[in-house]
């Protein structure tokens, strides 16, 4: 046995001892977001199982419905919708739970009822799921001022609301960034203790990169500026190198980058 590799795993931060040591800087904290994050990362691990596995359990292909986007559902939309519907109300912190999958809200019942919304797409990209590429699930959590009165309308609330959000990307391998509105953390889950583990510290945006990601086949519906902005990214006119397009890098990080902002 590698005894060295045994000593340093028991010094690398978990998600789960990121989220209590977050949880220990607010003393009038009563745990509840918490628990309710735990239940969110146990949902990104069923679904990251299954997609891993997707093509054996024959969970690829369409289930024969449209969400509420008018897309076609794929089965493990499906799936992905209901252990995520489970795993929110289970955990007792919840009293609506807003699904792209869905046309109209969830209500959880009085008797499971938390001060939490949910917003969420079970498993965003879900057309790349054929191909291999990378796929998703994005969350948003908001507090709710009545659990008992609770109505569609409360959740109709800006980005910067939100106590926390994040997005699990099921590839490679599994990475869930999360932030709860004190910076961006990264955790990537290692199969061998099914603990995810912070592997990107304190991520933030670079004022300039050297990458683009656009879908160029929405091309002739683009305003003028983007157009310009587009081909100055291609065809720079000031001698520097063009830039990289990576479309593949698509758009989960946007909640993240909602909140405080």
């Amino acid at each position: 046995m590698d005894h060295a590799a045994d000593a340093q795993r028991t010094d690398l931060m978990t998600l789960t001892r990121h989220v209590l040591n977050e949880q220990s800087k607010h003393p009038e904290s009563k745990g509840d977001l918490t628990i309710l994050l735990s239940h969110i990362v146990l949902g990104c691990k069923f679904v990251c199982s299954a997609v891993n596995k997707a093509g054996l359990a024959k969970l690829i292909g369409l289930a024969g419905e449209t969400n509420v986007q008018g897309e076609e559902q794929k089965k493990l939309d499906v799936l992905s919708n209901e252990v995520f519907i489970k795993a929110l109300t289970s955990s007792g912190r919840t009293c609506i739970l807003v699904s792209e999958e869905d046309e109209v809200a969830t209500f959880v019942d009085p008797s499971l009822r938390g001060r939490y919304c949910v917003v969420f797409d079970p498993l965003d990209g879900s057309s790349n799921i054929d191909c291999g590429v990378s796929i998703g699930t994005i969350f948003g959590i908001y507090m709710i001022k009545d659990k008992d009165n609770v109505a569609e309308d409360d959740v109709l609330l800006p980005g910067k609301n939100m106590v926390a959000a994040g997005y699990c990307m099921y590839g490679s391998s599994c990475m869930l960034v999360l932030s709860t509105g004190s910076g961006v953390n990264g955790f990537t889950l290692d199969p061998s203790l099914g603990e995810f583990i912070l592997t990107h510290a304190d991520i933030k945006i670079p004022k300039k990169g050297k990458i683009y990601s656009v879908n160029e086949g929405n091309a002739k519906h683009w305003d003028g500026p983007t157009t310009r902005y587009v081909e100055k990214c291609k065809f720079p006119q000031d001698g520097s190198s063009p830039k990289s397009l990576r479309y593949v890098g698509r758009y989960l990080q946007l909640p993240c980058a909602a909140i405080g902002h």
